[in-house]
């Protein structure tokens, strides 16, 4: 999902590439790192769903709402066309609201979260991923529609500005970060040409990096992690 006011930018590379190892990997972690908080709701709303392939595991039995800018990212025949700026739904709609990789895109990024409490019940839960680090800004973030990149400091005290209680807060990728910084360094020093959209792994690098997010998988189930390129939050709406 990428917003810069009401202009649609680029949406997530997802959209053609929902089986690039990445979106894999982020799927097992945030599930890893957030399920304890999806419980059983009965409404789940889903903002940014173009990165569907990454959000999959809060599927079930509730109802499920999807919402995204760009229209490519809606289930077929399905979800809701809308901002997160402005949300087109009720207060207190939903019991979960995930919103993985969708805040970084927005401003003001104040309004774009007090839209999701809002739209949370009492007690509801707001499952986030953002980027990390500023000082990781690169042609990648431009492409995408960022506006940002977070601390763990500063995404957990727009939550709580927005009246929330933050759970916990993790960052995520920790076993790839090497490669990550280097990655970033490697599109600091590429002066010519436009970067490829994603970079490029052979397959035995894919099976060895999804094999890597496993393996962290199972220690976030466990412990919060001091760095990697995403972080991840759970929060709480007060309330019964």
């Amino acid at each position: 999902m990428s917003e810069r006011g009401d202009v649609v930018q680029p949406g997530s590379s997802s959209v053609a590439q929902p089986d690039y190892w990445w979106y894999a990997a982020r799927t097992e972690l945030l599930h890893a790192g957030l399920a304890p908080w999806l419980g059983r709701p009965a409404r789940v709303l889903d903002v940014g769903s173009a990165d569907g392939p990454s959000a999959a595991w809060v599927l079930g039995p509730h109802q499920h709402v999807a919402v995204d800018l760009d229209p490519r990212g809606l289930p077929p025949g399905g979800g809701v066309c809308a901002s997160a700026l402005a949300l087109p739904f009720g207060d207190a709609t939903f019991d979960v609201v995930a919103a993985f990789d969708v805040v970084e895109h927005c401003e003001p990024e104040s309004q774009a979260v007090s839209e999701l409490a809002r739209v949370l019940g009492p007690g509801g839960r707001l499952l986030l991923s953002v980027p990390a680090y500023q000082w990781a800004w690169s042609d990648h973030d431009v492409r995408a529609g960022h506006h940002r990149r977070y601390t763990r400091r500063r995404i957990v005290a727009a939550v709580e500005s927005a009246g929330l209680r933050v759970e916990r807060t993790t960052h995520a990728f920790a076993v790839v970060f090497p490669m990550f910084v280097a990655e970033r360094v490697a599109r600091r020093l590429r002066r010519t040409g436009p970067a490829a959209r994603l970079p490029h792994v052979s397959p035995p690098l894919d099976r060895t990096l999804r094999a890597l997010c496993r393996a962290e998988s199972r220690v976030l189930r466990r412990t919060d992690l001091p760095f990697g390129s995403s972080i991840l939050v759970a929060a709480v709406k007060p309330g019964s």
